[in-house]
Parts: structure tokens; sequence; C-alpha cells
């Protein structure tokens, strides 16, 4: 499963988006309002759960310099990916795109795929704000 959040263009340069989403407790401030955890374990992982879903472990898996931010499910037992393509719009400004890719039954794909898209789209959206 493929999913894709709009693109988004933010006031910052693509140095200083990348150095925002390479912080991984910067990712609380991206967070639709139903969050009802949010915990730091590592440099590189945090934990979140939204009401009536459980935690879910994301850890930093790769993270190309101003350009992309990988972000995978880390133990749990759904294997996906998170990243943000980040490419530069004009002079200080940035476009960025998140992309959700996993594997999942025919049943699992059906039941997340709504709540995932919105989910990425929201942290998309309060990218303009929080960045």
């Amino acid at each position: 499963m493929n999913l894709e959040s709009p693109k988004v263009t933010l006031d910052k340069s693509p140095e200083e988006t990348f150095n925002f989403l390479s912080d991984v407790k910067n990712f609380e401030s991206l967070m639709p309002e139903n969050i009802s955890k949010f915990e730091v374990l590592e440099e590189d992982k945090f934990l979140f759960a939204l009401k009536g879903m459980p935690e879910i472990i994301l850890k930093k898996k790769e993270a190309v310099p101003f350009n992309k931010i990988v972000l995978g499910a880390a133990g749990g037992k759904l294997d996906f990916s998170l990243t943000a393509d980040i490419t530069r719009a004009e002079q200080d400004k940035s476009d960025v795109q998140l992309t959700f890719n996993g594997e999942f039954n025919a049943m699992m794909a059906m039941m997340i795929k709504g709540p995932i898209s919105k989910f990425i789209e929201t942290l998309a959206t309060n990218m303009k704000t929080a960045i």
C-alpha cells in the first residue's frame, strides 16, 4: 500500500525543514489533535498513539541531508515506512510530500487506508505552522 500526502510549500529552506524533521521530538507538534500519547524513546525513535488506536513506534531509518527522511516501524506487527521528500521550491522555500508505504493484507489495507491517509495529510498540513 502506497499513500501520499498533498505536497505542502513551507516558508523555510530545505535545510531548515530537514533539520526540523531530523529531530524526532519535533513530530509531537505535527500530530493530530486526537493524539493520546507521545514519547521520545531514543534520539532517533519515538512512540505515539491516537485515541482508539494501538501505540506505534517509529525510528529514523535513513536521512539524506536536505532531501529525505525515512521513518520506519520499530517493532510491532506492522511493517511500514513514512518518507518525507523535501525539495527546494524557491529561495528559502521548500516543498514537502509524505509517503506512507507498507505491506498489508487486503482486509487490513481496507481498514487502515482512510485513517492513515488522514493522518499523513494532517502531518503535512501541520508542518505549515510548526516548522
